[in-house]
């Protein structure tokens, strides 16, 4: 019986180690997309400044500099990429935050299987 308590916690606590792990990895990952997504969109930024600076030359617009264009769009993009980063910090640290719960949750079960245990050898 004791010996079926001790292997019953140790499956516990290696379950909440387990998925704290699991975790740990999907933040890792959610990091790598929202950085990949970041350069795509800073790319992209990119192009459309550039498609801009190029339609204002050729169409001989005056009164609005590229560069004040090119400042403008920059300063709209730097307000939503600052939303979409704190989304994506967030994310990591709810994904971190339920590993270590989950690792908790497997200590905790396996405290408790141990403490029954004990009362039940206890008993005999």
């Amino acid at each position: 019986m004791a010996a079926g308590s001790v292997v019953s916690a140790y499956g516990q606590y290696q379950t909440g180690k387990a998925q704290e792990s699991e975790m740990k990895r999907q933040a890792e990952e959610e990091k790598l997309r929202a950085q990949t997504e970041e350069l795509a969109r800073r790319e992209e930024l990119n192009a459309i400044i550039a498609a801009n600076q190029v339609a204002m030359a050729v169409s001989g617009i005056s009164g609005a500099t590229p560069e004040s264009v090119s400042l403008e769009s920059a300063r709209k993009t730097t307000t939503s990429e600052a939303a979409v980063a704190l989304s994506e910090r967030l994310k990591q640290a709810q994904l971190v935050r339920q590993g270590e719960a989950a690792k908790f949750a497997g200590t905790v079960g396996a405290t408790s299987s141990l403490i029954k245990a004990g009362a039940e050898l206890r008993k005999v």
